[in-house]
């Protein structure tokens, strides 16, 4: 039987942690370069996190990684002061993330087709991944996301005056040709045994009651949901928007001949048989504001969203107590705040235990697999 694997991305949030992290008997000296209120920031922390960086760059751009990595290596530092000073917050307001952190165990869950939590964890240690670890980093994502929702979003207003003026501007971007949005139920033939027609009949007989369901006033998704045999089922069926001349001729007449609501007969395919629907059918050309506002709306949202929770971030930094080390800069840094070093001397602050290191790594890993808003470009060099 075939394993079942946790999602790639998920996977590498985890696969770079440090060896000695599960050795807590050692006492491992490390050098500290940043205080952020009561979290640290180590020098061997910061190098992972670059790491970390630079491969996510190699595995999405290849060749490209190593000029990207030039831009993006200056603001690992940045990032990293971020996530604790949001991660901070949340506990400052209260916020835990636990409702949403099983929501989120729970899809992944049904996505990989697990019966159960455990076998989710099972999954996990399958593969090298401690489950706890896994579910403190993903709940720190949800966490910091939670923060931004409640603190930086509801501060954040676009007017219809704003769409208007960017449809106006960029109606050259929203042409195109025609196209139709569709849906299907499929009801597959791959089990039946070739020449067996009464196994056609029954799996025929199965789709034309999912349609008679459908014209009787049932939801063309649910029905999707609960009696589709396609890979598209658990989202209802969607299978996105097609232009002209990339379905099969076949298909292609019935489904542009159709309008926006309207349900096909069932329709024998190689797969199995089909019913479709057509969800949208937009005509060549420029649609109408009223029809993309909504894309324009958030186009415009996440484009005030980075420098306003920029500003957050700054105004977060004002209020913190924040020290960092001379040769390390970050450049999230807010002006006139003073984050030099206080009395190098004194040895002992920049050493820490390596339980010390243990219990803050958790908090404060691996920001850049799923990034802030407005943390990946900008903000002053200067870090004092």
């Amino acid at each position: 039987m075939m394993k079942k694997r946790f999602p790639p991305v998920l996977f590498f949030l985890l696969a770079a942690l440090p060896a000695w992290c599960a050795d807590t008997t050692t006492t491992v000296i490390e050098e500290v370069i940043a205080r952020v209120n009561s979290d640290i920031v180590t020098r061997s922390e910061l190098q992972r996190s670059k790491d970390e960086v630079r491969q996510e760059l190699h595995q999405q751009y290849g060749d490209k990684a190593d000029a990207m990595f030039a831009t993006r290596e200056k603001d690992v530092l940045r990032d990293l002061i971020d996530q604790q000073l949001l991660l901070q917050k949340a506990k400052d307001k209260g916020i835990t993330g636990d409702t949403e952190l099983i929501k989120r165990l729970d899809d992944m869950r049904k996505q990989m087709g697990l019966s159960s939590m455990d076998e989710l964890e099972k999954a996990a240690k399958e593969q090298g991944v401690s489950y706890e670890d896994f579910k403190q980093n993903l709940k720190n994502q949800i966490l910091t996301q939670l923060v931004i929702r409640n603190e930086v979003q509801p501060k954040i207003q676009v007017t219809k005056e704003e769409e208007k003026k960017y449809y106006d501007e960029h109606q050259k971007d929203f042409e195109h040709p025609e196209r139709v949005r569709l849906s299907e139920i499929l009801v597959s033939t791959e089990k039946v045994q070739p020449g067996d027609q009464a196994g056609v009949a029954a799996v025929q007989q199965k789709a034309q009651e999912l349609l008679e369901q459908v014209r009787g006033g049932a939801a063309f998704d649910e029905v999707a949901k609960k009696g589709s045999d396609g890979p598209t089922a658990a989202q209802g069926g969607d299978l996105g928007f097609f232009k002209r001349g990339t379905l099969a001729r076949e298909l292609e007449e019935k489904t542009f001949a159709m309008k926006a609501g309207d349900v096909s007969d069932v329709v024998r395919t190689k797969q199995g048989f089909l019913i479709l629907k057509v969800t949208e059918h937009e005509q060549a050309g420029v649609p109408p504001l009223k029809d993309v506002e909504g894309e324009i709306g958030d186009t415009l949202y996440y484009k005030k969203l980075q420098p306003a929770l920029r500003e957050y971030l700054t105004k977060l930094r004002k209020d913190a107590f924040l020290e960092i080390k001379a040769d390390y800069i970050d450049t999230g840094a807010a002006n006139a705040k003073d984050t030099a070093w206080v009395d190098p001397a004194q040895l002992k602050p920049e050493t820490v235990k390596k339980e010390e290191v243990v219990n803050k790594i958790h908090h404060k890993r691996l920001l850049w697999m799923v990034p802030v808003p407005g943390t990946q470009t900008g903000g002053t060099s200067s870090s004092q």
